[in-house]
C-alpha cells in the first residue's frame, strides 16, 4: 500500500493472507476510523470488541458497511486491548446492569482466547455477571491448533455460532476462511464440543441466504440437536 498525489495504490501479493488483504481493503475503500472501542452497548446487552483479526472474509461482513455497529463507536481497534485496559473499560460500567455481556465486536473473539477467558472469569467471579455469551464463527480450534470448547466450561453460558451456510461448497463461497474446505467440518465439531460445556449452543444465519440454504442450515443443525436462529440482516 501506498498513498500518493495521484491517490491510494494497493498492491496484494498472492503470499498476502486473506485475512490481511481484507482489513486492507477496509481500511483503503472505507478509510476506515480507529478508536479503542472495547465496551459498547447494544440494546440491554454490552458487547465486547477485543480485536480485529479474523479468519473469514465473509461476503456480507458488516466491517465491509462502516466503521461502527448499532451506533457504536468506531470498532476499529487503534491497537488490540491489553488485559489492563478491558478491565479498566469494564470498571467503568455498571455490567450487570445488562442482561448478557457478549463477545462480539469487528473481529473473531477467539483469536484472542486466552484475554476472552481472563475477561470472562473476571466478569463471572469478581463482578457477578450471570450471562455471558460467545458469538464466534466457530474456527477456534484451526486458530489455535487444538480443541478449545472446553475452555470455554464455567466462563461462557451461551454460544452461538455464524453458520451463515446450510453446504459446504457455498459456505466456503460465503465466508471465504482461510482454512477453505476445512472449516465447516471444524466448525460443526466445534458446536458438538460445545454442547458438553456449554449450557446453550445455537447456530446463526441471516435471513438473506436463498430458501434452498435455509432448509440445508436447518437439516443440518437438527442432525446436530443444535438450535439454529434466524437472524435478521442488519447493515
Amino acid at each position: 500500500r501506498s498513498n500518493s498525489a495521484g491517490g491510494i495504490h494497493i498492491v496484494l501479493f498472492r503470499i498476502c493472507p486473506l485475512e490481511e488483504q481484507f482489513l486492507i481493503l477496509c481500511e483503503v475503500f472505507f478509510m476506515k476510523e480507529t478508536a479503542m472501542t472495547i465496551a459498547y452497548a447494544v440494546g440491554r446487552n454490552l458487547y465486547l470488541n477485543l480485536t480485529n483479526r479474523c479468519p473469514c472474509a465473509c461476503t456480507f461482513c458488516i466491517r465491509t458497511m462502516g466503521d461502527t455497529a448499532y451506533g457504536s463507536d468506531p470498532l476499529w481497534l487503534e491497537h488490540e486491548p491489553s488485559w489492563e485496559e478491558v478491565r479498566a473499560a469494564l470498571d467503568a460500567i455498571d455490567v450487570c446492569a445488562y442482561d448478557e455481556v457478549v463477545f462480539c465486536g469487528f473481529g473473531e473473539p477467539t483469536e484472542r482466547l486466552e484475554l476472552l477467558c481472563q475477561t470472562a472469569d473476571y466478569l463471572k467471579q469478581e463482578r457477578g455477571v450471570r450471562c455471558i455469551r460467545l458469538n464466534t464463527n466457530g474456527l477456534s480450534d484451526l486458530l489455535h491448533n487444538r480443541k478449545t470448547a472446553q475452555d470455554l466450561q464455567g466462563r461462557v453460558d451461551i454460544v452461538s455460532i455464524s453458520l451463515n451456510a446450510g453446504t459446504e461448497e457455498e459456505y466456503v463461497k460465503v465466508t471465504r476462511p482461510i482454512y477453505k474446505e476445512a472449516a465447516f467440518a471444524a466448525l460443526q465439531q466445534f458446536a458438538a464440543d460445545c454442547k458438553q460445556y456449554v449450557p446453550q449452543v445455537m447456530y446463526s444465519v441471516v435471513d438473506v441466504l436463498p430458501k434452498e440454504q435455509l432448509e440445508a442450515a436447518k437439516a443440518l443443525a437438527d442432525r446436530q440437536g443444535i438450535h439454529l436462529r434466524v437472524r435478521k440482516f442488519d447493515t
